[in-house]
């Protein structure tokens, strides 16, 4: 049994708050250039120039990739053979998140939902936690912005539109949602399971790195027409027109009840930040 202490989340959720926000992935930084070869519109081309020009700004001077920074989303596996001390593995995280917005100077944007009063250190954080095999503890920090977020849908398919009724909710999603997510986005897709569980295997779907290939080629074949349709509707980037409107379509399914077809659809604007650990 291994034995981690709870101060040790606390530091690793402090700084990949940071990161996350300071400095975008690889996979992103290489989307961006293919976007650039791929863009006919100059408008389009300009836009994502100046959004690689920002990530590097960013990265260099360890200031935030966007104003927005996000309500923090944190993805935790739990070894079964760890044995957590020194606290609560709850209170830790957001003791990460209150310290990496803090030390970062990263805005603060969680608040009551009628009164609107700021929390003023960015908590509570959403936690998803998994118990799995093994001895360590894997953490994701993935920080959503509003504009994206507000984009997002779920809802309860009949069984008999089948795999057409999808893709057509989940074009029209981005069609609705035009220049707010800020593009050119990633879309991710939740199919099957229930209400909740939908909504969690759509936004799962935003980490997988861009460009890596969905193992299940039913997934696959059904990532390229959804991408060629999204960018087939000229939103472009930053909804000024042309060809790159979202820059990858993750879709993540599971079984579902006989009686329902539940879909969600989570959009990641350009700024797709999220940074892992493994303690």
């Amino acid at each position: 049994m291994r034995e981690i202490h709870i101060s040790q989340i606390t530091t690793a959720v402090r700084d990949l708050c940071i990161k996350a926000n300071n400095h975008l992935g690889e996979d992103v930084l290489q989307a961006f250039a293919k976007a650039i070869d791929q863009e006919v519109s100059p408008t389009g081309k300009d836009i994502l120039e100046k959004l690689v020009e920002n990530a590097r700004i960013a990265r260099e001077e360890g200031i935030p990739i966007c104003q927005d920074t996000g309500f923090a989303v944190v993805f935790v596996e739990v070894g079964q053979e760890v044995r957590l001390v020194g606290g609560d593995l709850k209170e830790a995280i957001n003791q990460g998140v209150r310290q990496g917005y803090e030390e970062g100077y990263l805005r603060k944007s969680v608040c009551h939902p009628f009164t609107r009063k700021n929390t003023g250190d960015n908590t509570p954080t959403v936690i998803h936690l998994d118990i799995v095999p093994g001895d360590k503890v894997q953490l994701i920090v993935a920080p959503k912005g509003g504009g994206s977020e507000n984009m997002s849908r779920v809802t309860m398919l009949t069984p008999a539109v089948g795999i057409q009724g999808v893709k057509d909710f989940v074009v029209q999603r981005v069609k609705e949602s035009g220049a707010n997510p800020c593009p050119p986005t990633i879309v991710g897709v939740g199919i099957g399971g229930t209400f909740e569980t939908t909504a969690l295997l759509a936004k799962k779907a935003l980490l997988r790195p861009i460009g890596s290939q969905n193992p299940d080629p039913e997934l696959a074949a059904l990532e390229q027409e959804l991408y060629e349709e999204i960018n087939a509707l000229g939103i472009g980037p930053q909804g000024l027109g042309g060809r790159i409107t979202s820059l990858a379509v993750h879709v993540n399914m599971m079984e579902s009840h006989i009686a329902s077809l539940p879909v969600a659809v989570n959009i990641q604007c350009h700024a797709a930040r999220h940074k892992e650990m493994e303690l």
